[in-house]
C-alpha cells in the first residue's frame, strides 16, 4: 500500500501537498492613502517565511492595476478582454508569418546555415528581455510597458523589411525579439491580473485561441507573398508595421485611461521618482548581470556550435567565461546589494519554483532541437510547397494550443495540475520515439503529420501547467517577475535546443550531402545545397534530389536523438513537482 500511495502521489493522483503558509502583509506608503499591500521583497518558500525589510513601495504597477479594476467594472473588463483578443490576433499572425519569412530571408542572403544562430539569438533576447520588462511593468504600469513593447516592434519591422545584408536583417531581428518578448509577457501578466489561480491556465491558454486559426491563414498569406506575382517577404514584414500598432492601440489606450483615472481619483500614486530610484526599483544591476550573463554565455556557444572553427577562436572562450562569471555574481549581488531584486536568490530554495524552471527549460530544449530546421527539412526532403510546409510546421503548435485550452478547463474543474504535467511528459517522450520511426523521407505525409499531433498534445499539457504552480507561491506584486522568470527559462531552453540543432546541422549536413550525392559532387554544390532552400535544390524526382532528401532526413534523426535525453529527465523531474490545490484567488500566500 505504501508503494501505491507513493506512486499515486508521484503522478499527481494522491493526497494534495500542504500549501505554503500565508505571507504577512506589509503596508506600503505613497502620497495618498492606500490599503496595505504585500511587499514584493518579502519572499516565501514552502517551509518558512522570510522577511526583507523595505520601506520603499515597489509594486506601483500592481497597485495601479488593482485600483483600475476597482474602477472599470464590467464594461472596462470587457474592453480589456477585447483589447487582448485584438493584440493576440495580430501577435499570432506576426508569429506565424515572420517565422517562415526568416527561412526565405536567410536563403536570399545565402546564409541558411546561420538560421540556427539567428533563431538562438532571438530566443536568448526573447528570454533575457522579460525580467526587465516585468520590473518595468511594476514601476510605470501595464499600459506604458505595452506601449514601449509595440515601439520595438515597429522599429524592427522597418529595419528587417529594408535590410540589404544578413547583418542588417539580424540587427532588426534583435529589436523584433525584444518587442515580441515584452508583448508576450504583458499579455500573460494582464491575464494573471484578471484571473484567479484556479482559472489562470485556462485564461492564458484561451488567449492563444487565434493560433487555432492564424497558421492556416498564414499559410495562404505566405504562399501569396512568395508567389511569382507576390509582394515578397520584405513587404510581408513591412505591412505588419501598420497592423501591429493599430491592433495594439485598443488595449494600450484602455489600460492608460483607467490608470490615469485611478491616479486622478487618488486610488493609486502618481509616481514621480528620481533616476536613481527608478534604476533601483527595476534592479538595473541585477538585470545587467542576469541578462548580460545569459547573453554572453549562450550567444558565443551558438556561434561556436554553428561554425566549428570558432571553438579555436580565443574571444569565444573569453565571452563564455565572462558570461558564467556574471551569472555566478548574480546571487551575491541580489542578496547583498539589490533593494528590489529581479531574481531573489531564495526563489531557488523553493522546490516548486526550481522544478518549474528546470522542467520548462528541458521541455523546450527537446522541442527546439527538433524544430529549428523542420521547415527546411519538410521543404527539401518532402517537397512540400510554401503553403503545405507552413501547415506542417504549425500543426504541433495548433495542437498544443487546443490541448492547453482543454487541460486548462480540466485543471479548473479538478483544481489540480500535477497529473496533467506528468501525463504530458510521458506523451512527449513517446512522441520522440515515434518521431524516429515515422519522420523519414520515405514515410507518408499522414505519418509525419501524426508525429506533430502527438508532440503537440504533450506540449499542450506540459506548457499549460508549469507557469501556474510558480505563480501561486508568490504574491501578486511578485507575479510579473515570476512569470518572466519561468518564461525566460523556457526560452533559454529553446536557445540551447537551437544551439544543439545548429551544431548538428553545421557539423553534419555537408558530409551527409557529399556522401549521398557521391564523389561527383563539387564542394560548391554541396555548400550551396546546405545554405539555401530556394533555387539550388535539384528538381523533385531526380536521383540528386533523392540523395539530398536522404541527407536532410539523416541530419534530422541526429537532432531527434539529442532531444530524447532532456525529455527523459523532464519526465523524472515532473514526478517530484509539488501538488497544491489551485485556489479561487490570485495566489496561495496572500490572504
Amino acid at each position: 500500500m505504501f508503494l501505491v500511495r507513493q506512486l499515486l502521489s508521484a503522478i499527481g493522483a494522491g493526497p494534495l501537498d500542504k500549501p505554503p503558509a500565508p505571507r504577512p502583509v506589509l503596508a506600503t506608503t505613497s502620497d495618498s492613502a492606500r490599503e496595505p499591500r504585500g511587499d514584493a521583497d518579502t519572499v516565501q518558500n514552502e517551509d518558512n517565511v522570510e522577511k526583507t525589510p523595505n520601506a520603499t513601495p515597489v509594486e506601483a504597477g500592481t497597485v495601479v492595476i488593482e485600483a483600475s479594476q476597482a474602477l472599470w467594472g464590467k464594461k472596462g473588463r470587457w474592453l480589456i478582454i477585447a483589447g487582448l483578443c485584438l493584440i493576440m490576433i495580430i501577435y499570432e499572425i506576426d508569429n506565424s508569418t515572420v517565422y517562415i519569412y526568416k527561412n526565405y530571408a536567410t536563403s536570399e542572403f545565402s546564409e541558411l546555415s546561420k538560421l540556427a544562430t539567428l533563431s538562438t539569438a532571438g530566443t536568448i533576447i526573447f528570454a533575457v528581455a522579460k525580467p526587465p520588462f516585468a520590473k518595468l511593468s511594476n514601476v510605470i504600469g501595464r499600459g506604458g510597458t505595452y506601449l514601449i513593447a509595440i515601439s520595438f516592434y515597429i522599429l524592427a519591422y522597418i529595419i528587417m523589411a529594408s535590410a540589404k545584408t544578413f547583418n542588417a536583417y539580424a540587427a532588426g531581428s534583435i529589436f523584433y525579439s525584444v518587442g515580441q518578448s515584452a508583448t508576450n509577457l504583458m499579455s500573460d501578466v494582464v491575464i494573471a491580473d484578471l484571473t484567479t489561480a484556479r482559472y489562470r491556465a485556462f485564461g492564458i491558454a484561451l488567449s492563444f485561441w487565434p493560433f487555432l486559426i492564424t497558421p492556416w491563414t498564414a499559410a495562404f498569406i505566405v504562399a501569396s507573398v512568395r508567389a511569382p506575382t507576390g509582394i515578397g517577404w520584405r513587404w510581408g514584414i513591412g505591412m505588419l508595421a501598420i497592423l501591429m500598432p493599430f491592433c495594439a492601440s485598443f488595449i494600450v489606450t484602455t489600460l492608460l485611461y483607467y490608470q490615469n483615472r485611478a491616479e486622478e481619483e487618488g486610488l493609486a500614486p502618481r509616481a514621480k521618482i528620481s533616476l536613481h530610484s527608478f534604476c533601483s526599483q527595476i534592479d538595473l544591476g541585477g538585470v545587467i548581470l542576469f541578462s548580460g550573463g545569459l547573453a554572453l554565455l549562450l550567444i558565443p556557444m551558438t556561434l561556436a556550435a554553428t561554425t566549428p572553427s570558432s571553438w579555436r577562436t580565443p574571444w569565444i572562450d573569453a565571452l563564455i567565461a565572462l558570461g558564467a562569471l556574471l551569472l555566478v555574481a548574480l546571487p551575491f549581488y541580489e542578496h547583498h546589494f539589490a533593494k528590489h531584486p529581479v531574481v531573489p536568490p531564495h526563489y531557488f530554495a523553493n522546490r516548486t519554483i526550481l522544478l518549474c524552471c528546470l522542467l520548462i527549460a528541458l521541455d523546450n530544449i527537446g522541442f527546439s532541437a527538433t524544430h529549428t530546421y523542420i521547415y527546411a527539412w519538410v521543404t527539401v526532403a518532402r517537397g512540400l510547397e510554401a503553403r503545405d510546409a507552413t501547415f506542417f510546421t504549425y500543426t504541433n503548435g495548433v495542437t498544443q494550443c487546443l490541448v492547453a485550452i482543454i487541460t486548462g478547463l480540466l485543471m479548473a474543474k479538478t483544481k489540480r495540475y500535477k497529473w496533467v504535467c506528468v501525463s504530458g511528459a510521458v506523451i512527449r517522450l513517446i512522441g520522440y520515439g515515434v518521431m524516429l520511426w515515422l519522420r523519414g523521407s520515405e514515410n507518408s505525409t499522414a505519418e509525419i503529420f501524426i508525429v506533430q499531433l502527438i508532440q503537440g498534445s504533450g506540449s499542450g499539457m506540459v506548457g499549460s501547467t508549469l507557469l501556474i504552480p510558480a505563480q501561486v507561491v508568490v504574491t501578486h506584486a511578485e507575479m510579473p517577475q515570476m512569470t518572466a522568470l519561468i518564461v525566460c527559462f523556457a526560452f533559454v531552453g529553446g536557445s540551447v535546443g537551437a544551439c544543439i540543432a545548429g551544431g548538428i546541422y553545421t557539423g553534419t549536413i555537408e558530409s551527409q550531402i557529399r556522401y549521398y550525392l557521391g564523389s561527383g559532387a563539387t564542394a560548391e554544390t554541396v555548400t550551396s545545397l546546405a545554405n539555401s532552400i530556394t533555387g539550388v535544390v535539384p528538381n523533385w524526382g531526380t536521383p540528386e534530389r533523392t540523395a539530398v532528401n536522404f541527407a536532410f532526413t539523416e541530419v534530422m534523426k541526429y537532432m531527434t536523438y539529442a532531444a530524447v535525453g532532456p525529455s527523459a529527465i523532464a519526465l523524472i523531474g515532473s514526478l517530484f513537482l509539488p501538488d497544491f490545490e489551485l485556489p479561487d484567488k490570485n495566489n496561495l500566500v496572500e490572504e
